[in-house]
């Protein structure tokens, strides 16, 4: 499988670990496209640049181009939820190798949010190579509940 292109935003508290990031995967091979900020701001918005990424991962995967997204602040908690308000997204809080993995793996999500304060460097880094290399199982049951959620995020219809 290619690596993924991968969309990255984050709040002032996440900046260290984006700059990382964005450096890391590089070298890795990962097409890396950084949607902010650019400059530290103690008192940044984060949604504009996380529904930016969001957008984007969601633009890409529907030219057929196989993308990814990571959102990082202090906690992770809010990038995820502004992340999960675009149409087609299914942001994951991710806090230990485990829920990296699954998040892909049974949910199929599409971004990864993950708290900056909350780890260090290194193991948010391995969080993130977890969820970036772990496929999605395409098992029934999980492809089935996916559905039920994109029903319910287009129609507003709740599937029993």
């Amino acid at each position: 499988m290619t690596k993924p292109r991968v969309h990255i935003a984050t709040d002032h508290a996440g900046m260290e670990l984006s700059a990382h990031l964005v450096s890391h995967l590089g070298a890795q091979g990962y097409d890396v496209v950084d949607h902010g900020p650019t400059a530290y701001d103690p008192l940044d918005d984060y949604p504009s640049f996380c529904i930016r990424a969001a957008l984007a991962v969601v633009a890409d995967q529907e030219a057929g181009v196989h993308a990814l997204g990571i959102v990082l602040g202090g906690s992770g908690n809010g990038e995820q939820i502004a992340a999960n308000k675009v149409k087609g997204v299914r942001a994951a809080l991710a806090w230990n190798f485990d829920t990296a993995r699954l998040a892909r793996e049974h949910n199929d999500a599409n971004v990864i949010a993950v708290g900056g304060r909350q780890h260090s460097v290194d193991e948010a880094t391995k969080l993130i190579e977890v969820f970036l290399e772990e496929p999605f199982s395409h098992d029934e049951r999980h492809v089935r509940r996916i559905g039920k959620i994109a029903t319910y995020e287009a129609t507003g219809e709740i599937v029993d």
